[in-house]
């Protein structure tokens, strides 16, 4: 499962027509009016920030995700490097700051993004399929494996190999 900007305990400040929107510990303060949140007002990373919330991510490993990780940590798949809830930035917007997508699994040697499908994935077809082009520009190759999936790990590292 691919984690977008998400960002923990958002808190809200009132007063003076505006309200200020407290992330912690990794968004900029981001301002909206009464009318809501325009496009340019979006909440701007820099890579020390980008780097705290994969980390957080990687403590918080969805069940899928450990269990594919112990079949690919420390190089046990056929000797390749994995990085889990790995950064990758696509874009330095001078106006947005970074834009970035935290991959679930990351190997550089294959140029291989791993991604893995829950069903919230159901819901989300046109994200993904915009996500996996910008991935695809970058020359990255993006695998998607359906939680599902999973329960036929000899098939998923098959997969995996052959990309």
């Amino acid at each position: 499962m691919t984690h977008p900007f998400w960002f923990p305990s958002l808190q809200v400040e009132r007063g003076c027509g505006r309200e200020k929107i407290k992330t912690h510990p990794f968004g900029s303060p981001l301002y909206k009016n009464r009318e809501g949140i325009g496009e340019s007002q979006l909440f701007i990373m820099n890579k020390s920030k980008i780097i705290l919330l994969a980390r957080e991510l990687r403590k918080k490993q969805t069940p899928e995700e450990k269990l594919l990780w112990e079949e690919l940590r420390n190089r046990r798949l056929n000797g390749l490097k994995f990085l889990r809830q790995h950064p990758i930035i696509y874009e330095n917007d001078p106006n947005k700051g970074l834009l970035f997508f935290i991959a679930d699994f990351y190997c550089a040697e294959k140029r291989l993004v791993i991604e893995l499908d829950g069903k919230i994935h159901d819901f989300q077809k046109e994200y993904d399929a915009n996500r996996d082009f910008i991935l695809k520009q970058l020359n990255l190759r993006v695998l998607r494996i359906k939680n599902e999936e999973l329960k036929d790990m000899k098939e998923v590292k098959r997969k995996i190999l052959n990309c």
